[in-house]
């Protein structure tokens, strides 16, 4: 059974998560794909043929805005317990995954 991890969920615009499989240890990471589900994007394209020789491509862009983004980003690593790796605090600090602070 599996269910929507939700990292940052947002009613107009762009949210992120992740599908839950209750088969992974409860406080490992969650190893499955991040998805980003968009709404109403500012605009969109996707592009697929086949390329003689080389099998088929498809391609799908999707624009949305730069402070959209950035809470994704942001929510992503915080999730993912990243901070450590983008130099900043490791523990408990306010900003961290960890701290109840919000």
């Amino acid at each position: 059974m599996s269910t929507k991890e939700w990292i940052l969920s947002q009613h107009d615009g762009a949210s992120l998560y992740q599908e839950c499989f209750y088969d992974f240890e409860k406080h490992a990471v969650n190893p499955n794909p991040a998805v980003i589900q968009i709404e109403n994007p500012g605009s969109f394209s996707i592009t697929q043929e086949d390329l003689a020789g080389a099998g088929p491509y498809s391609q799908l862009v999707v624009e949305i805005p730069a402070e959209r983004f950035d809470e994704i980003a942001i929510a992503w690593c915080k999730s993912r317990k990243l901070q450590g790796r983008l130099g900043g605090p490791v523990g408990l600090e306010w900003g961290s995954p960890d701290c109840d602070l919000e």
